[in-house]
């Protein structure tokens, strides 16, 4: 089993960091503990600055390694150790540091060296040195971005050489920025040279070519006037503006950075103007060039304009500075989820990785990890789209999880809301959601119908057509119909709305399946080495004796939709006959009925109860207190006696022991409705779709 792997590009720019990105994500899905290690830095270590791609894999995969762990010298101190003839001491000193990561993680991806600076005319024979001495298989990747195929081909050729010289096993080659990359792929594959190596190809992705106007700010030494809190926005070009402002403004493009004098008020005038007007581009920023600031009837101007457009300010005058910025690298940064959504989904799409992953690791890990359960869920999401209807779409974490949704191909989606509130908000957001169905309920031609449906429905308690009119504006009522009626699979809310502002409508239409009484909960607990079920520990207050049974039941049948083997423990502050009270009495009594429930189903159930915590996770306590047990030790779901109990252990165990906890998944409704809180994040709402469409999946195959 491979523990380790290189990537290395065949020379800058070649977007070896999309690389990474991707073969990090594959490699978090079915290994524990990944590590991330960069041998040698471009920074400047005066300045304090940090690796941008250390940043962005530690950072968005929360590696809790300390920074100085992840690589081994900047440059500059190579340099230096190569201008005294220390090669070999440099590399036995990468290799020590790379040592430290080896022995305290399960694998170590390695990223090599940018092809800039001083090192760059020999960097292909370090680059495979590196690996040499590491152990490590390769993956090459290689720059097709304004070259030819013959370039391209000559250009991996080379590399190879160099690491077929050093006995390096080159695992695949990525050909990327791509425009033709089937055939450069084709030729590649009849290479002598590449042999077993696969290849692929990525196209090129223009966005992820754009800097951030905080990137730009950064690389003129600017100072910010204005707009810091646009800084975060994308740059897709830059626009020279010294002629007159009628001219201007038929020369700029949407995305632009406008490049002007300081002193050119007209140009800012017009600039800011042009921003107000929906007939016009919108512009990403300004930069004032010469050190010179507007006046101040100006700049009070600019004050109203600081949360539409960042405006920069520069010594430099204005060719030096377009220049400047033309040269400028984009990065992906980690809270640039647009970005990173970009990547990850071009990697996925074009890179086989099942033949990959198999070819680095050649055997599966059989831990279930937090990252592995998320990766799991996609999959299982992926393979059959389901359509899940979301009534809060004026929120923006819904709209930033609905683009990461349907650019994953995870499923179809309907936002209700105000169709004009909702797609300006797309458009403030700058996300692509063109795929996404949008339902202003009022307008819609179904309120009609859905309002006759609730009101048949309803009618026996009294309810009035008039009353079913109002009742069916609400966007949770809309959104639970659309499911009820099967012109959704299913329906996530919660993010804004309350939790019974969500549930109450499932309960007056949806219903429970049959043989259940009440609508319960599971929490996923994902632990660094498993994923347990804790339910129920959000709906449900105090659940009688055959409450607790349904939940037990429950919470084992979902545990199987998600493809974990049901142990059920039946936990009370006591176990088997260690103690008495009417709450033990009551488990006793829950785990009885439990019992003849799964018989019922069919269902070949492990379930012990009562038996305490400590008992139903802990192998050694359980070996003393149930040692019989086919449950003690090995409990996979928890079944807590009351929501009290469930709710603080769920958030004692999430908070101390570090857990990931995704939920809380309903279960027990005809239809898959769940709910969020309030304080949700862009990746609850993701995952939390993710499992509604694969209970809507269940839902499906029981049909």
């Amino acid at each position: 089993m491979a523990d380790n792997l290189y990537v290395t590009s065949t020379e800058r720019k070649s977007g070896k960091s999309v690389i990474s990105l991707g073969l990090t994500e594959m490699l978090i899905r079915n290994v524990d503990k990944v590590a991330f290690f960069r041998p040698l830095i471009y920074v400047d270590s005066d300045k304090k600055e940090i690796d941008n791609d250390i940043n962005l894999i530690s950072d968005y995969y929360h590696l809790d390694i300390p920074y100085d762990r992840m690589y081994g010298f900047s440059t500059d101190e190579a340099n230096e150790m190569l201008s005294q003839g220390k090669y070999d001491e440099l590399i036995e000193k990468i290799v020590t540091k790379y040592k430290y990561l080896e022995e305290n993680y399960d694998f170590v991806l390695c990223e090599g060296t940018d092809f800039e600076g001083a090192i760059s005319a020999f960097e292909f024979d370090i680059n495979a040195d590196i690996a040499n001495n590491l152990g490590c298989p390769v993956v090459l990747s290689a720059n097709a971005y304004n070259r030819s195929e013959e370039g391209v081909i000559r250009s991996v050729e080379t590399s190879l050489e160099s690491f077929i010289e050093k006995h390096c096993k080159v695992v695949a080659i990525i050909v990327n920025r791509a425009e033709k990359g089937e055939r450069i792929v084709s030729k590649l594959k009849d290479n002598p040279l590449v042999k077993e190596s696969l290849v692929f190809s990525i196209p090129n992705i223009k966005s992820l070519q754009y800097p951030t106007v905080g990137e730009v700010a950064k690389a003129l030494n600017a100072r910010v006037v204005s707009g810091q809190v646009k800084l975060n926005r994308h740059v897709e070009g830059f626009g020279v503006a010294a002629m007159q402002l009628r001219n201007v403004l038929t020369r700029v493009s949407n995305g632009d950075i406008v490049i002007t004098p300081g002193d050119r008020a007209d140009i800012i005038v017009g600039c800011l103007s042009a921003l107000s007007s929906s007939s016009m581009p919108s512009i990403s920023g300004i930069i004032l060039t010469g050190g010179l600031i507007p006046q101040e009837p100006i700049l009070k101007l600019i004050e109203g304009y600081d949360e539409k457009v960042p405006i920069l300010s520069v010594k430099e005058n204005t060719f030096e500075t377009a220049r400047m910025a033309d040269n400028i690298h984009a990065v992906i940064d980690p809270d640039d989820t647009i970005k990173v959504a970009q990547a990850l989904e071009a990697f996925e799409k074009n890179v086989e990785l099942e033949e990959l992953r198999e070819k680095i690791i050649k055997t599966k890990v059989s831990v279930v990890t937090p990252k592995m359960f998320e990766y799991r869920l996609i999959k299982r999401a992926q393979s059959r789209k389901q359509h899940i209807v979301l009534p809060e779409g004026e929120d923006e974490r819904i709209l930033q999880a609905a683009e990461i949704l349907t650019r994953r191909e995870v499923v179809d989606l309907t936002l209700l809301g105000n169709e004009k509130v909702i797609r300006d908000k797309i458009a403030k957001l700058g996300l692509q959601l063109d795929k996404v169905n949008i339902v202003d309920v009022p307008n819609n031609d179904k309120f009609e119908d859905y309002a006759q449906t609730y009101y048949e429905l309803r009618k026996h308690k009294g309810l009035e057509m008039d009353n079913a009119h109002d009742i069916m504006s609400e966007l949770s009522y809309f959104g639970t119909m659309m499911v009820y009626k099967g012109d959704a699979d299913g329906m996530v809310s919660g993010a804004v709305h309350t939790t019974r502002n969500t549930l109450r409508p499932a309960f007056e239409f949806i219903k429970t399946k049959k043989g259940f009484s009440i609508i319960s909960s599971v929490f996923f607990m994902c632990l660094p080495d498993r994923v347990l079920v804790y339910g129920d520990c959000a709906v449900n207050p105090d659940p009688n004796e055959d409450q607790l049974a349904e939940i037990a039941i429950a919470s084992a049948q979902t545990a199987v939709t998600f493809n974990i083997q049901p142990i059920v423990a039946m936990l009370s502050y006591s176990t088997g006959d260690s103690g008495v009270g009417e709450d033990v009495e009551k488990v006793k009594e829950a785990t009885k009925k439990a019992r003849e429930m799964a018989k019922k189903y069919a269902m070949d159930l492990k379930i012990e109860g009562p038996i305490q915590y400590d008992a139903a996770i802990d192998p050694g306590v359980a070996k003393a207190k149930l040692p019989r047990s086919d449950v003690a030790g090995r409990a996979t779901v928890f079944i807590f006696p009351d929501l009290n109990t469930g709710n603080n252990t769920y958030k004692a165990v999430q908070r101390s022991a570090g857990a990931v906890a995704i939920g809380p998944v309903l279960q027990g409704l005809n239809r898959p409705v769940n709910d969020l809180s309030r304080g949700c994040t862009v990746t609850d709402i993701f995952n939390t779709v993710a499992i509604t469409a694969i209970q809507a999946q269940a839902k499906e195959n029981k049909s």
